[in-house]
């Protein structure tokens, strides 16, 4: 399965396709690239899917986490066990709530996770303008069940790896070189329209969701 799947991407690659030319498309996507520009739309279509957006600089990312936590009366906070932050997230959490880290298989802590944690902390890959979305690239180390289980999601999102758009970001990065198995876009916090077609938040995963966007990194 594996080399078949191999030479199918070879033949795609060798091929060397180009999409097609779209004169007036139905969903024109949005080029703005100022840095400000860009931070301002995604606060603005964060926070109208009802997230809560705060700037700072790296320096206060501590600070800030551990007087949430403390605020929010947060008590058991799930992490990962590595990524560009977890250094400056344990810090935070020492002493100020139990931090459990996700060190083992789903199956041997699901109960608890489920019904026990107040929130999970992750990193973001980066993040896209034109629709006001989080990338969450998850991996061993920050799995994804972190931002889609536990009440509350707290991300911590680099300025710098803000994009305007989707075929930006992937272009900028790369990602023709290696596709991740798996990725999410984080809006806001969880919502549904299922019942009688009425937009609701908070109907199931994470209810609350803070964005802390590092303006100097």
């Amino acid at each position: 399965m594996s080399n078949a799947r191999h030479a199918i991407l070879d033949r795609l690659r060798q091929a060397q396709a180009q999409p097609l030319p779209v004169n007036d498309p139905d969903y024109p996507i949005w080029n703005q690239s100022g840095q400000a520009e860009m931070l301002a739309r995604l606060t603005e279509l964060l926070e109208q899917n009802h997230a809560e957006v705060r700037h700072l600089p790296r320096a206060e990312l501590v600070a800030t986490l551990k007087t949430h936590v403390e605020q929010a009366g947060l008590q058991r906070v799930a992490t990962g066990t590595g990524g560009d932050f977890f250094g400056e997230i344990s810090q935070a959490l020492a002493g100020t709530a139990e931090q459990l880290l996700f060190d083992r298989p789903l199956e041997a802590w699901k109960d608890e996770l489920f019904n026990r944690v107040d929130a999970g902390i992750t990193g973001c890959h980066g993040a896209i303008a034109a629709t006001g979305s989080l990338v969450l690239w998850p991996g061993p180390a920050e799995p994804r069940t972190l931002s889609l289980v536990p009440p509350r999601h707290i991300a911590i999102l680099k300025a710098s790896t803000l994009h305007p758009n989707l075929p930006a970001m992937m272009a900028a990065q790369g990602w023709h070189q290696g596709m991740p198995t798996n990725l999410l876009l984080v809006s806001g916090p969880s919502k549904t329209a299922d019942i009688q077609q009425t937009l609701a938040y908070g109907a199931h995963g994470p209810k609350e969701l803070l964005v802390l966007i590092l303006e100097d990194a």
